[in-house]
């Protein structure tokens, strides 16, 4: 769809489709119950080798903090750990995000600004399992080269992009985790070049459509970069059927062109996002 990119300023870019219009329109109608969504990783932050490298854009928490107090509520819907994006992000502390809420393991978990606590549910039992398994499995398989295993607490990450052949080594592990997820009870969500498994009932879609329903929220904007975001994709097109306006960003790539090809607005990744932010919090006023 859109093919739009932004630039921070106080201009805001033309979404492609009619419901991204209204979605914005009604945005920057009604500020104060609009919520804005967004992922992480390939979103706020750039796509880096090594996830724990992983940091927000340098413009990302001064534009949120100057969008925050305008609208009901930031979100950060993310795979990480609640902590783990907070301490990324650099969000604790920051004056101007008190609406900032970060709902880790695809909402498993939440960070809220005011408090600075996370709450949280005892991990899936599967969780441990797979942990244990984990390293044995990528022996058999051949691909430990290269491979690296994101251990999130609630979820097990295995990233791929840093072996001699990612493609190949991401698709040579799609069929043995899925295996081994099914197994303990998990579920494999893929990515860019990585392999998740999570327990069922964990997605982005379902934190987001729990977090606008708990503020009534009159509108939504969610950005998203990769597969992971699909559901809360969805979960947008839910709340505009249900009569809720909605608009989707995609943080451009080409990786993951489901993702663009679904948007009402695709930017330039994270810089992109950030410019939105930006220029949201400028045009609210």
């Amino acid at each position: 769809m859109g093919s739009h990119e932004t630039e921070p300023s106080t201009t805001l870019p033309t979404p492609s489709t009619p419901a991204g219009r209204d979605g914005l329109d009604a945005i920057l109608a009604r500020p104060g119950k609009a919520v804005i969504a967004l992922d992480f990783d390939g979103t706020l932050a750039p796509i880096v080798p090594d996830p724990e490298q992983a940091r927000a854009h340098p413009d990302a928490v001064p534009a949120l903090a100057a969008l925050a107090p305008k609208v009901a509520s930031v979100a950060v819907i993310t795979g990480r750990p609640a902590d783990v994006a907070v301490r990324y992000g650099g969000f604790a502390g920051v004056p101007g995000l008190e609406h900032l809420v970060v709902l880790g393991h695809y909402g498993a978990e939440r960070w809220d600004a005011v408090s600075g606590e996370v709450s949280a549910p005892a991990p899936h039992p599967g969780v441990a399992a797979v942990r244990e398994e984990l390293p044995g499995l990528l022996e058999r398989v051949g691909a430990g080269q290269g491979t690296w295993v994101e251990d999130k607490g609630h979820a097990v990450a295995v990233h791929t992009r840093r072996a001699a052949d990612p493609q190949a080594a991401f698709e040579a592990l799609r069929e043995p985790l899925s295996d081994l997820a099914t197994r303990h009870g998990l579920i494999v969500e893929p990515g860019r070049m990585v392999l998740e498994l999570r327990p069922p009932g964990m997605d982005k879609g379902v934190a987001l459509l729990e977090h606008a329903r708990e503020l009534s929220a009159a509108s939504i904007l969610y950005a998203g970069d990769d597969l992971g975001d699909l559901p809360a994709y969805a979960a947008v097109d839910e709340l505009r059927s249900d009569g809720t306006p909605g608009l989707l960003v995609c943080s451009g790539s080409d990786e993951v062109p489901e993702l663009s090809k679904r948007a009402d607005l695709v930017v330039n990744g994270p810089k992109g996002v950030v410019g939105l932010l930006a220029g949201l919090a400028a045009c609210i006023g």
